[in-house]
C-alpha cells in the first residue's frame, strides 16, 4: 500500500485532501488528478529547472489541465525548454503564467517554437524575464505562423526596436492575436516603425498595452496616422512615453477620423496647452471615445477652455481624467460650462495622483 497512489481526490475528505498534498510533490499532484484537476497554481513555490522538468513530463500526459500558473519561481532557459517540449504534445492548456520566471532569451525561443506547434494556448504571460530583442523576435516569428493564440503580456522586459519590429512584422501575418502587452520595456525604447504601422493595417487587434516606453513625439505621429485607418483597437494605453504637445497634435488628427477607440491613456505626459487643444478639436467630431486619461499632462487654463469647448458637442465622451494638472478658476468654468451640453465625469484635483 506504500507504494501506490491515489489517482482520484474527488471521493476524499478535504481535510485529507490537504494534509496528502502537502506531502506530494507537483509532478505526483498532476499525476494523481489527471483526470479531475483543470486550474493549477504553483507561484511563488521554489520551483527550478529540475521541478519544471518534472512538471513538463507531467503535462504531456495531461488531458484536463487548462490553466497553470508558474509565476515567480527560478525556471530559468531549462526548465523553459521542458515545458515547450509539453506544449509540442499538450491539447488542453490554455492559459500559461510563467512572470517572472527568469527564462530570458533563450527560454523565449524555446516557447516561441512550441508555440508554431500548439493550438491550444490562447493566453502566455512572460512579464518580467529579461526577455530582449533576441527573444522578442522568436516570438515574432512564432505569430506568423500561430493560429490561436489571443493574448501575449511581455511587460517589464528589455525590448527594443528591432523586438518590436519582429512582433510587428509577426502581427501582420496573424489573424488571431488581439491583445499584446509590452509596457515597461523602455530601457532601449519602443519607436518600431513596424509595430506601429500594424496598427494602421491589423484587422483584430483590439488592445495595445504601450506605456512607459519612450514612444516620444516619433511615436505618437506614427500612432496618429494608424489611428485613422485603423477599424479594430478599442483601448490604448500611452501613459508616460514623453509624449509632447506635437505627439498630442499627431494622436489628436488620429481621433478625429477613428471611429472605434473607445478608451485612451495619456497620463505622465507632457502635452500641454497646445496638445489639449489638439485632441479638443478631435473631441468635437470623435463620436467612439468614451473615456481619456489626461491625468498629469502639464494642462493650464487654456488647454482646460479648448476641453469644455469641445464638451458642448461630444456626446459620448464618459470619463474625462484631469487630474495633477495646472487647471485654475478660468479653466475649471470653461469646463463647468461643457458640463451643461455633455454629462461626462469629471476627475479633478491636484491631490489625487494619477492610477
Amino acid at each position: 500500500m506504500a507504494n501506490q497512489t491515489v489517482t482520484n481526490f474527488l471521493t476524499l475528505p478535504v481535510e485529507l485532501v490537504y494534509r496528502i498534498m502537502d506531502h506530494q510533490s507537483d509532478f505526483t499532484i498532476i499525476c494523481s488528478m489527471k483526470n479531475t484537476l483543470t486550474t493549477l497554481d504553483l507561484e511563488h513555490h521554489h520551483i527550478g529547472s529540475v521541478r519544471a522538468k518534472a512538471l513538463g513530463v507531467a503535462l504531456q500526459q495531461n488531458t484536463t489541465l487548462i490553466t497553470l500558473h508558474l509565476g515567480d519561481n527560478r525556471i530559468g532557459d531549462r526548465g523553459a525548454q521542458s515545458l515547450s517540449r509539453a506544449l509540442h504534445q499538450n491539447t488542453t492548456l490554455i492559459t500559461l503564467h510563467l512572470t517572472k520566471t527568469e527564462i530570458g532569451d533563450l527560454g523565449a525561443q524555446s516557447l516561441g517554437d512550441a508555440l508554431k506547434h500548439n493550438t491550444t494556448l490562447t493566453t502566455l504571460h512572460l512579464e518580467d524575464n529579461d526577455i530582449g530583442d533576441i527573444g522578442a523576435q522568436s516570438l515574432g516569428s512564432t505569430l506568423k505562423h500561430n493560429t490561436t493564440l489571443i493574448a501575449l503580456h511581455l511587460a517589464k522586459n528589455k525590448i527594443g526596436d528591432l523586438g518590436a519590429q519582429s512582433l510587428g512584422d509577426g502581427l501582420r501575418h496573424n489573424a488571431t492575436l488581439t491583445t499584446l502587452s509590452l509596457k515597461y520595456n523602455s530601457n532601449k525604447g519602443i519607436r518600431s516603425q513596424s509595430l506601429l504601422d500594424t496598427l494602421k493595417n491589423s484587422g483584430l487587434f483590439n488592445t495595445s498595452d504601450l506605456e512607459y516606453n519612450g514612444i516620444g513625439d516619433i511615436g505618437a505621429q506614427s500612432l496618429g496616422v494608424a489611428l485613422q485607418y485603423n477599424t479594430t483597437l478599442t483601448t490604448l494605453d500611452l501613459e508616460s512615453n514623453s509624449i509632447g504637445d506635437v505627439g498630442a497634435q499627431s494622436l489628436g488628427d488620429g481621433l478625429q477620423h477613428n471611429t472605434r477607440l473607445i478608451t485612451v491613456h495619456l497620463a505622465k505626459n507632457k502635452i500641454g496647452d497646445v496638445g489639449a487643444q489638439s485632441l479638443g478639436v478631435a473631441l468635437q467630431y470623435n463620436t467612439a471615445l468614451t473615456r481619456l486619461d489626461l491625468c498629469g499632462g502639464e494642462i493650464g487654463d487654456v488647454g482646460a477652455k479648448a476641453l469644455g469647448s469641445a464638451l458642448q458637442h461630444n456626446r459620448t465622451l464618459i470619463e474625462l481624467d484631469l487630474n495633477r494638472n495646472k487647471i485654475g478658476d478660468v479653466g475649471a468654468q470653461s469646463l463647468g460650462s461643457g458640463l451643461q451640453y455633455n454629462t461626462v465625469a469629471f476627475i479633478v484635483s491636484l491631490s489625487i495622483p494619477c492610477l
